[in-house]
């Protein structure tokens, strides 16, 4: 019940964030909205106001948007289809923004919950290497091995990517003072290179906000990486996640908290926009691809082909989708057993 409940929050916000952003940029440039819906479904509730239908409808998964004219033609001259198509742009690349929009929001309640890591050391551990070179609490760490340090994650990343074997640099500053250190880092039991260091922990809404940018761009970076891994050939159907997959997550991350949730939402949030904008047949990216090409062209692309290179691309994706599903269901039963 818990993941249930757990993935229809989750499913339901991401999409009707994403669907939100198309809603409210057709309306911003004059595209008549027929129906916005939250929920899938038979209706159980509906108002109309101001020429757009309002609904809920009985299925909690998601929603959607109704243009004029989207998908078929119309010779009402504020449909979809008969405004400029760089107002199309923007309102087929709204949905993924504001995933990104809301990727930001669920980040910044977590940065708020737990707090923001920052470089200033709050103590070093009993006999630790920082301990025995002399690193104090209060210390500012502005550098290791030359690389200047901008957050709490680039002092992990510098830490985790050193050599157990090699000495390491470190430059905090203190009082005003720069101080360069020497040391020999040291290996866990969980086999991780530590220092032995903690950081001082910052609260409050702007480092909250900070925190929301922060792990936002790490999460849009995570994805532009993945791409590049994808076309070096190191990605395969094992490494990705469908409906099945995500749903397990999402419950193993309930059963933590709210805080973990929060935090899957942002990453699931950022997934969703960032795929939504490959230039795939059948996604937002492809639309907007096909959309440019009408402004370089001067004239639009035959719907009739447009809808061919969607359709396609449509049915390579369910394919895709089974696919994944069926190797989800099998890492699953496996993880159980």
């Amino acid at each position: 019940m818990v993941t249930l409940v757990a993935a229809i929050f989750v499913f339901l916000l991401v999409v009707l964030f994403h669907e939100f952003g198309h809603f409210i940029i057709a309306k911003l440039v004059g595209i008549k909205v027929n129906e916005f819906s939250i929920g899938m479904g038979p209706k159980i509730f509906q108002r109309e106001k101001n020429e757009t239908k309002y609904s809920i409808r009985l299925l909690p998964i998601g929603g959607y948007v109704s243009m004029e004219g989207e998908d078929e033609k119309s010779k009402d001259p504020r449909s979809f289809n008969n405004m400029p198509a760089i107002y199309r742009i923007a309102v087929v690349g709204a949905g993924a923004l504001m995933n990104f929009v809301l990727a930001l929001i669920v980040f910044s309640l977590v940065s708020f919950s737990v707090g923001m890591q920052t470089t200033t050391v709050a103590e070093t551990l009993a006999g630790s290497p920082a301990e025995k070179v002399g690193i104090k609490a209060g210390d500012k760490i502005v550098s290791i091995n030359d690389a200047k340090i901008k957050n709490w994650e680039s002092i992990v990343n510098e830490i985790s990517n050193s050599s157990p074997d090699e000495d390491m640099t470190i430059e905090v500053l203190r009082n005003g003072e720069r101080i360069g250190f020497v040391l020999r880092p040291e290996i866990n039991s969980e086999n991780r290179v530590l220092i032995g260091i903690t950081p001082v922990i910052d609260k409050g809404l702007i480092p909250a906000i900070k925190g929301g940018i922060q792990k936002t761009i790490s999460a849009l970076t995570l994805m532009f990486d993945f791409i590049k891994m994808v076309f070096k050939g190191q990605v395969t159907t094992k490494d990705l996640s469908g409906p099945v997959g995500v749903i397990y997550t999402i419950g193993e991350a309930a059963k933590y908290g709210i805080t973990d949730l929060l935090f899957l939402t942002g990453l699931i949030s950022v997934n969703l926009g960032f795929f939504n904008l490959l230039p795939i047949p059948a996604l937002d990216g492809s639309r907007i691809v096909i959309l440019f090409l009408e402004i370089i062209r001067g004239k639009a692309i035959d719907p009739e082909k447009e809808g061919f290179i969607h359709f396609v691309g449509f049915i390579a994706l369910i394919l895709l989708m089974l696919t994944i599903t069926y190797s989800d269901i099998t890492r699953i039963n496996m993880l159980r057993r």
